[in-house]
Parts: structure tokens; sequence; C-alpha cells
């Protein structure tokens, strides 16, 4: 009874509407365990092939590689999972004339199309609550075990490499690390650059590893250079620092290896030691506008989808929906981009794609079912 009052205002709780939710929830399950099955399979091959002659390594070891990095593989697919979701299901639907018959009876586009956009929605949420800080931890777990079996925890950034500036007292370093692990607190490879109040190098420290003590920095295997003098090696040194820990997480921290839920309250601290939080806001916003992405996705597939049923068009109208999810997919992250380097808002960097394609994807609907 409650079921059918509630059905004369929204068409997602009829019989009807809970039908189409249920064949797209079931639809987007196979989607995901037959994505997860084939990233799985490459990304093991890919990942025994890069590591297997290294001492340590066994099958189990890439098995559990594989199994880590695998949540964030699979949140990069999501929205092209639910292009192709939105797609399957309304041709399938209209292959079976299951939407022939809803049209009849006086359904419209509009209110058949609300259990998809609303599953689109569940499933957005899904991935920013739940896949996401999944993903964020099975990053840091899968750097930590390639980091172990090389020995030197640095492949993962090899193309970034972090620089601190620290000014106490008297004393003027730069540092600089090939890599970073434990949130920035440890620093593979670093080099300690010591500039006197002239400007001039006085001392350069090149070691194995650097951690992050209180008042100070540890550390290991270090070499150290002094203009016109001998290099000295030494097992220990401590460099004295104002950095605290906080403030060094914040500065070197992967925003991909931080959870949803984390977030914000890393923004917070970050605007405190007055660090540049565009990344984090930027992956913050990316992770909040997920769900209308998939809308968007949703409403692309229903444009071609059912015009394609429809009307008997070509397999090029398909394949102009895959292309143009595409752009879109690639317009995000590009943008997104631009947004953690600060070239535009974070906020207008992520959101702002988002919004025209729904506005598109809504106004080529009511173009093709309303004239």
């Amino acid at each position: 009874m409650i079921f059918d009052t509630l059905g004369r205002y929204f068409f997602i709780f009829t019989t009807l509407g809970r039908y189409f939710f249920v064949r797209y929830m079931l639809t987007t399950f196979w989607f995901f365990l037959g994505v997860i099955s084939i990233v799985f399979l490459v990304d093991f091959s890919e990942t025994a092939g890069r590591l297997a002659g290294l001492p340590g390594y066994t099958v189990t070891v890439g098995l559990v590689m594989t199994a880590v990095r695998l949540p964030l593989i699979l949140q990069q697919t999501v929205p092209f999972i639910a292009l192709f979701v939105g797609m399957t299901v309304l041709i399938a639907l209209n292959r079976r004339l299951e939407l022939v018959v809803a049209r009849a009876a006086g359904v419209s586009v509009w209110q058949f199309m609300t259990p998809f956009v609303g599953g689109a929605i569940v499933v957005g949420l899904l991935t920013m609550l739940a896949l996401n800080p999944v993903a964020a931890w099975g990053q840091r777990q899968a750097e930590a075990i390639e980091g172990d079996l090389r020995g030197d925890p640095s492949y993962r950034n090899t193309l970034t490499v972090p620089w601190l500036r620290q000014i106490s007292g008297k004393d003027d370093v730069i540092i600089g690390a090939k890599a970073i692990q434990n949130n920035g607190l440890t620093l593979i490879n670093p080099v300690f650059i010591h500039f006197d109040s002239q400007g001039n190098i006085v001392l350069r420290q090149d070691a194995a590893m650097a951690k992050l003590e209180d008042g100070y920095w540890l550390l290991n295997n270090v070499v150290e250079r002094a203009p016109g003098e001998i290099p000295a090696h030494k097992t220990t040194v401590q460099v004295r620092t104002n950095l605290k820990q906080d403030f060094v997480s914040q500065r070197l921290v992967d925003p991909e290896t931080i959870a949803f839920y984390d977030l914000s309250n890393r923004i917070t601290i970050a605007k405190d030691f007055g660090i540049s939080t565009k990344a984090l806001e930027t992956q913050f916003h990316s992770l909040l506008s997920q769900p209308f992405l998939l809308v968007a996705m949703t409403l692309i597939a229903a444009t071609v989808s059912l015009k394609f049923s429809r009307f008997n068009q070509s397999r090029s109208v398909i394949l102009g929906g895959i292309i143009s999810g595409f752009v879109l997919y690639v317009v995000t992250v590009l943008v997104k981009a631009f947004g953690s380097s600060g070239v535009v808002p974070p906020f207008v960097a992520t959101w702002i794609p988002v919004i025209v394609a729904l506005a598109l994807g809504a106004t080529i609907l009511l173009h093709q079912e309303d004239g």
C-alpha cells in the first residue's frame, strides 16, 4: 500500500521501477565481476614481469600485491562501467520490448530513467564511501610490499621528487628525496643541502634513508661533502629541524593514499600549516562529484541506446556514445590535473565538466523524446 502511494509520485517505488532498478544493479554486479577478473589477470601478469627477478618474490606475494592494488584500479574504471551498464540494460530492455510496453502504458522516458539514475547514484556513493577508503589503504600496502622486495622503497616516486626547505636558527637547509614513505615521515635516498647566511653551499649530505624524529632528522648511511674537503662516510647523523611531523605529512602526502573520510581533516590541517591544499581539495571534490559523474554517464548511455533500438540506427551511434563517455572521462582527468596544480580552482575543475555533461545529456534526451 505504501509503495503504491509513493509510486504515484516516484516511479522508482513502483513495481516496474523496482524491477528496472534491480536489473541495473544486477548488471552492474556482473560488470564489476568481469572487470575485476580481467584487471586482476592483467595486473598480476604485469607485476610478475616487473618483480619476478627480485629476491623474495613469490607467486603468493604477487597475488597479494595485485589484490591490494585492485581497488584503486577498479575505482578508475567505475565511470566506464556505469556507461556500459546503462547501454547494456537499456538495449536489452528495448530488444525484449519491455520499454515499449512501459511507453504504451504511459510511462515517459524521464520516469523509466529514474531507477537507472538512482542506481548510478547508489554505485557512486558506494565508490566514494566504501571503495575509495579500501583503494587508499591498498595503495599504501602495495607500495610498502614493493619497497620491501626492492630493498629500496623508491619505485613509486621516481618521477616526483619531493622538496622541503627548513630554516632553524642560522641553519638553512633544502631537503630533497627520491621517494617518501610513512606519509612523508621517512625519506628514501634523501639529500640535505646546507647554506650559509650568504646563500653559499657549505655542506651536502647524501643518505640512504632519513626519518623525522622529535626535533631532528635521523640520517642513515650518510656521505658528507663540504667544499674543498674529502667526502666523509658516517653511519648515522642527526640534523636539527623545527619541522613538525604533521607538517611534513601534509606537505608530502599523496592525495590518492588518503581515504575520503580523512580528506576534509587533512585539508584543515594543511591550511593551518599554510600548505597549499589544491591537490587535496581537488581529490575531495572529485570523489564528491563521483555519483553525478555516473549519472552523466548513464544519461549519455540513454541518448544513444534508446535511439539505436527504436529507430534502427547503425552501430556507429553506439560507438559515438562510447567515444562521448571516453571524452568526458578524459576531460575530467585533465581538468582535475589543472585543479591539483592550482591552474583552475578545485571546485570548478571537478564540478564544471560533470554539470556540463549532465546538461548536455538531459538536453539531448529532451530533443529526442519531447522534440
